[in-house]
């Protein structure tokens, strides 16, 4: 018997169950949320080399378009090789070959950096320890000695803390036990996200080699569920959201690469102490929009003073120089790499990362700003459409002085209350009438 799907009974049926099956599932989520969450971090461990992958594709797919459109492409057209299939995968795998090694080649010279500049710089502040606290508590012991008020004020808090800190120090040696377990447990997930990381480069790989397949099935995928014109804005949607982020993070990078290597030259013609540490930490923090400068500044600051706090003079000319080359990032140099990639006033990019580094932490605050750009953009989009669905005009400016709007047009004054509209409105008739006769 062939089942009627247009019969009443067949679809309150079908009915029935969905509504039955969805409050099971809400119950289940309101009741059960443990259990869900649980599950989800179970799933998001299991992709995550997918999504290491894929976000390693992603990023590296500019340098992979680059290196065949400006080498390869031009070097198999001097040798006057022909179009054909074979040429284009061997352009192809070439390219992925040198993007994948210049991936590795970049890691590697970054790794160097950091064992020859950083942890000998590290191993200095450790070594030297005693040395530095020394040379605070003089600077303390002299400040305080000038000044006898602020000394009792000192001595009275370290009296009220210090059996707390002999409380804590008691509580040691039984907390050492505790402290390997964290210890051991940070150092698995860190070698747990070193394998993802491995595992998701090999994925990018073929990511890469297939690019235009994937990008080809996503289109396919987009005309069979919309219709022509719903299928277009999505696509479009897409390259301006792959516009935005991949301008702005490779933007980003560029120019904190540069204000690292010119903080390195300054800080070194400056004298200053572990000049290599401090411009490391200038350039990483200065990825993060607005609040990067001031979180690389503060830190290398006080490294500064404690390294040779009798003479604070140094701290200011460090914190001087910072001022200066971010102005020069913020008003020249940010501009002239990232240009419009956003197109964001100031007050939403410090919402963006305000939000969104509160949500996800400095992965939130790196990305929060294209990301926001996009969902903005997208609410742009929404208003000026209804505005221009109702015939009215788009551009902010026209709104600046606007009180009200009616069937008349826009209007800069107080809109009149009912009964003198009318009036006026029987007025116009009546001019009107008088010229026809």
């Amino acid at each position: 018997m062939k089942l009627k799907w247009n019969n009443n009974y067949v679809r309150w049926g079908i009915t029935a169950f969905v509504v039955i099956a969805a409050s099971i599932i809400f119950y289940y989520f309101v009741f059960h949320s443990s259990n869900i969450v649980a599950g989800l971090r179970r799933l998001t461990d299991i992709l995550m080399p997918l999504v290491f992958g894929l976000a390693t594709a992603y990023l590296l797919t500019p340098v992979l378009n680059t290196v065949e459109k400006r080498f390869l492409i031009p070097i198999f057209d001097k040798l006057e090789i022909k179009e054909s299939k074979k040429r284009k995968s061997v352009i192809r795998g070439l390219g992925v070959f040198l993007t994948a090694f210049l991936f590795i080649a970049l890691i590697y010279l970054l790794f160097y950096m950091v064992i020859s500049q950083l942890v000998p710089s590290i191993q200095n502040i450790i070594e030297n320890f005693d040395k530095y606290r020394g040379n605070v508590v003089n600077r303390i012991t002299s400040m305080l000695e000038d000044n006898p008020e602020v000394g009792e004020y000192v001595l009275r808090i370290v009296d009220q803390y210090s059996d707390q800190l002999d409380a804590w120090m008691s509580q040691l040696p039984g907390n050492i036990a505790v402290w390997i377990r964290t210890v051991t447990y940070t150092a698995t997930n860190i070698l747990g996200m070193l394998w993802d990381f491995i595992i998701g480069f090999i994925i990018s790989i073929y990511v890469m080699a297939s690019k235009e397949k994937f990008a080809a099935q996503a289109k396919k995928i987009a005309y069979a569920l919309f219709e022509y014109d719903t299928a277009n804005i999505v696509i479009r949607n897409f390259r301006f959201t792959h516009r935005t982020f991949i301008g702005f993070l490779s933007g980003k990078i560029a120019d904190s690469a540069i204000i690292g290597m010119l903080c390195f030259i300054g800080v070194t013609i400056l004298q200053t102490p572990y000049a290599a540490l401090v411009s490391v930490i200038i350039g990483v923090t200065n990825v993060i929009p607005f609040f990067g400068p001031y979180l690389g500044a503060i830190p290398s600051a006080l490294l500064i003073l404690i390294v040779d706090p009798m003479h604070p003079q140094g701290c200011l000319y460090f914190l001087i120089f910072i001022l200066l080359l971010q102005q020069f990032d913020g008003n020249f140099l940010g501009p002239k790499i990232l240009g419009s990639s956003t197109g964001l006033t100031g007050f939403w990019v410090i919402f963006a990362i305000t939000f969104f580094g509160g949500l996800f932490g400095i992965l939130g605050m790196i990305i929060g700003v294209p990301l926001f750009a996009v969902i903005y953009a997208a609410i742009k989009s929404v208003v000026n459409t209804m505005l221009t669905r109702k015939k009215m005009p788009v551009a902010s400016d026209l709104y600046l002085k606007l009180d009200y709007v009616d069937a008349d047009g826009f209007h800069d004054t107080v809109p009149p209350d009912p009964e003198t509209k009318r009036i006026s409105l029987r007025q116009k008739r009546r001019k009107k009438s008088n010229t026809k006769e």
